[in-house]
């Protein structure tokens, strides 16, 4: 088996990791800083989470229309270019001044331009790293990305106090143009996926949500991934929760922070389990990222709700094992189209729960909508685990990921680049 060391070595996958951990710290930087900003200007909970919300809605269109560019074009200048116009935005968002309606806007656009970004970078991991290598390095990079996100949102409350949130915005922008050169100097050339044939755009979409709907399996993996609609509540509601509870811009960044370092935390652990225990663990993981936040009905104060919240993305981490397992399952000719559809799927479910939630707070205690979040998420989370179940009693015995994996790089011809 590979180890660490490694994927230390490969000189691409050093370069991918850092400039993603780059720019996701840079991302929560920016995350904290128009949270503060907007709640400090309106005191409003429910613009708040909406403002939080504009982070996930616009993969709606973005994620089935723009994801598409990784399966039509070379991966590595689609990522290079996404950065690029993301760090421009970002510059534009810093000007001093600037109405909450032309922020909201260029939100919006920043987070266009990460659609083609992240299907890109999934669809090309797979080829940095042979097969058996996918796994262990699918997790390392999403365990230090969370333990970004970690650094991002104790960090940003900080700088938010000390720059405010202009700079913080310029310093998320350079954040993306070191991703833009690392991806650029240090990735391979690659050529676009080869395909056979090249069809048209709405001809792809299309295709691509009959290859997700029509196999259950990947079905039930969506379903599962979406039921972060309701523990990420918690993560929104941040600010108001924190006031709530009688604390300050350090305790939002505490809150923020609690999620990632329980998410990292959970990923190792999850990390370190076979396969066949990954996917038996994983519907029942969902269940709890989402049960362990009813107790916030209870309002208890900030250290324990921390502990709430880090428990929460602890068992989020079961998001590593459908992630790795729908990529796998995928293709390789329309894994970029695939995927963002599977990821618009996933923030449109977050951003209409988060959404809901700063609507529901703007009547009703946040720590109570925390509650009922949870208590509905358990629900929700039940009958994804049933669809999954299901799913796995149908399938022949013995089956695993690899063998899908196997299955699928052969019916795309690209045993050879990965065996």
């Amino acid at each position: 088996m590979p180890g660490y060391r490694e994927l230390a070595r490969d000189g691409e996958f050093r370069a991918l990791f850092v400039a993603h951990v780059v720019s996701v710290a840079g991302d929560q930087f920016a995350r904290v800083a128009l949270t503060v900003h907007v709640y400090s200007r309106t005191a409003s909970a429910g613009l708040t989470a909406l403002t939080y919300a504009l982070t996930f809605l616009p993969d709606l269109v973005g994620g089935p229309l723009l994801s598409g560019l990784a399966d039509r074009f070379a991966r590595k200048e689609v990522m290079v270019a996404a950065d690029l116009v993301r760090a421009a935005l970002l510059m534009v968002m810093a000007v001093p001044l600037m109405p909450l309606w032309a922020l909201a806007a260029l939100l919006v656009l920043v987070q266009f331009a990460g659609a083609p970004h992240g299907a890109a970078r999934a669809a090309l991991l797979p080829q940095i790293l042979p097969d058996e290598r996918y796994p262990l390095g699918q997790a390392v990079l999403s365990t230090v990305t969370q333990m970004a996100q970690v650094a991002g949102f104790l960090t940003g409350g900080a700088l938010v106090a000390w720059w405010g949130p202009g700079l913080v915005l310029v310093a998320d922008a350079v954040t993306f143009g070191v991703s833009a050169f690392l991806v650029g100097v240090f990735l391979l050339d690659r050529p676009s996926p080869r395909r056979p044939h090249v069809s048209a755009w709405p001809a792809d979409l299309v295709g691509g949500a009959r290859l997700v709907w029509g196999d259950r399996r990947l079905r039930a993996l969506v379903a599962l991934a979406c039921v972060s609609g309701f523990y990420i509540v918690g993560e929104a509601l941040a600010v108001p929760y924190a006031a709530g509870v009688g604390a300050g811009p350090a305790g939002v960044g505490s809150i923020f922070a609690a999620y990632a370092a329980g998410t990292a935390v959970g990923m190792l652990l999850v990390a370190h389990l076979n396969a066949r225990t990954q996917l038996r663990v994983m519907p029942w993981l969902a269940i709890a990222a989402c049960a362990v936040l009813v107790p916030a009905a209870l309002r208890p104060g900030l250290a324990v709700s921390v502990g709430l919240f880090a428990l929460s993305g602890a068992a989020s981490a079961y998001h590593l094992v459908a992630n790795t397992t729908f990529v796998r399952a995928v293709p390789d000719s329309s894994r970029g189209q695939a995927y963002g559809l599977a990821v618009t799927a996933l923030r449109v479910s977050q951003g209409v729960g988060v959404a809901l939630a700063g609507l529901a707070a703007e009547t009703l205690a946040v720590h109570q909508v925390v509650a009922a979040a949870g208590a509905l998420g358990v629900l929700a989370a039940g009958g994804a685990a049933i669809l999954w179940w299901l799913n796995a009693a149908s399938r022949s015995a013995g089956a695993s990921p690899s063998d899908a994996a196997s299955r699928s790089d052969e019916r795309d011809g690209r045993w050879r680049r990965y065996g």
